[in-house]
């Protein structure tokens, strides 16, 4: 039996605000469109992106001058709820802003398919992976989300190290980590795992130190043993890093953003596993460390076999809503949301590692992160799905407290991937 859905008024006016927004009629893309195109994000009212939001705009106008294009600005907390509301009453933004992975995979019946508008990108642009299921595109990728460990080189100075030759093995991490520490105080590890998020991190940063490649790939394509030794000792060590006293104190009480950030920024630990959009990446830090302090490196090996890559995917994507009036009229708005013009304009302001392959960088830490993506894997975290995701994140907060054994916490997940 159906049941009525009681929405807040928060949703039901953005659903009517979005409702008055598609294109009118079946037009093809062309200057004789007419109309309005909504867009949903929590990106444009950034400061940092307004200057790629006015290109997107005045490439898209070129192309068609009589569609007004209105971005409506979430916050991000409540992001996907309203998006839910609006895809239960099949109405809504004609284009929106996903993360990749699990976000938008659980949410494809209500987009379009893309393949057919942005073939000619395909070449130009990296991580359609992250926004793809069952072969068929859903989005067009923005940025590159990635997990490198980023590290403060004037600590390893302080501690007579040498910053240009970062430890390959475990065993010389951590030895280097107890160096600086007894040197400078600082802990190895920021951490911030108050929303969970800081496992997601630890997951895709390290396993490639762990996992075999076979393993990492078929982890990748779904065939996940979560009893395997190696996914077992990948979660002990999560463990073991708390108890050894490696990260930074009450890092269940920390959020990552961006509380866990300012602990590296300030120079109270050593390394943080960070990302390579546009909020706790090589932009942040150097405006704190100095451009010339701060290191990206990739997992140290930590089991035999491993080869270390860079964990990276899509990061953010525009998609068509299935219910937009004129799909290839708003997928021609993705294109331009996509634009090398738009996209360099993103880089430049908001520092974020874009998915045009044609933007060159400059900055060291930058240069190195493009330098290690010929290499990179899909980050282990994005194959899973949302509902995998979250239970991970209250799974992780128990297993550093103690409530949970790491055995009890694998046992939950392999059942919830496999649901």
């Amino acid at each position: 039996m159906k049941q009525r859905v009681l929405w807040p008024a928060a949703v039901v006016a953005m659903l009517a605000l979005a409702g008055c927004g598609s294109a009118t009629g079946n037009e093809p893309p062309s200057g004789a469109a007419s109309g309005k195109l909504v867009v949903w994000d929590w990106k444009s009212s950034d400061k940092t992106a307004t200057a790629y939001v006015e290109k997107a705009k005045a490439d898209f106008a070129k192309k068609h001058p009589g569609v007004t294009v209105e971005f409506v600005a979430q916050p991000f907390d409540q992001y996907y709820t309203l998006l839910g509301a609006a895809i239960q009453a099949g109405k809504g933004p004609d284009v929106m802003l996903f993360n990749g992975g699990g976000q938008i995979r659980d949410r494809v019946d209500a987009l379009v398919p893309l393949d057919q508008y942005l073939s000619p990108d395909k070449e130009r642009l990296a991580g359609w992976d992250a926004f793809t299921k069952d072969g068929k595109v859903f989005a067009a990728p923005v940025t590159l989300q990635g997990h490198p460990i980023y590290f403060n080189k004037d600590l390893y100075k302080k501690a007579g190290l040498d910053p240009q030759k970062p430890a390959t093995t475990w065993s010389a991490f951590t030895a280097d980590c107890a160096a600086i520490t007894k040197a400078t105080k600082a802990t190895c590890f920021s951490l911030g795992n108050k929303e969970g998020a800081g496992i997601q991190f630890f997951l895709s940063a390290l396993g490639s130190g762990i996992f075999s490649p076979q393993e990492y790939d078929d982890w990748i394509a779904g065939k996940r043993d979560w009893n395997s030794p190696h996914v077992k000792q990948l979660f002990q060590l999560w463990k073991d890093v708390e108890t050894g006293g490696l990260n930074s104190k009450g890092g269940n009480s920390t959020t990552m953003f961006t509380d866990a950030f300012g602990i590296f920024q300030s120079g109270k630990a050593t390394n943080i596993i960070g990302l390579m959009s546009d909020i706790g990446h090589w932009k942040d830090f150097n405006e704190f460390l100095g451009p010339e302090n701060v290191g990206v490196m990739k997992s140290p090996v930590i089991a035999e076999g491993a080869v270390p890559s860079l964990p990276f995917d899509g990061g953010i994507g525009y998609a068509v809503a299935k219910w937009t009036k004129d799909p290839a009229l708003a997928a021609d708005l993705v294109r331009s949301l996509t634009s090398t013009e738009a996209l360099t304009a993103f880089y430049t302001d908001a520092g974020a590692v874009v998915s045009d392959t044609t933007v060159k960088a400059a900055e060291p830490a930058v240069t190195s992160l493009v330098a290690d993506l010929k290499t990179g894997k899909p980050a282990l975290h994005v194959a899973l799905s949302s509902k995998t995701i979250e239970l991970m994140g209250r799974l992780s907060q128990q297993i550093l407290d103690g409530s949970v054994t790491v055995d009890a916490a694998l046992k939950q997940l392999g059942e919830s991937d496999r649901s």
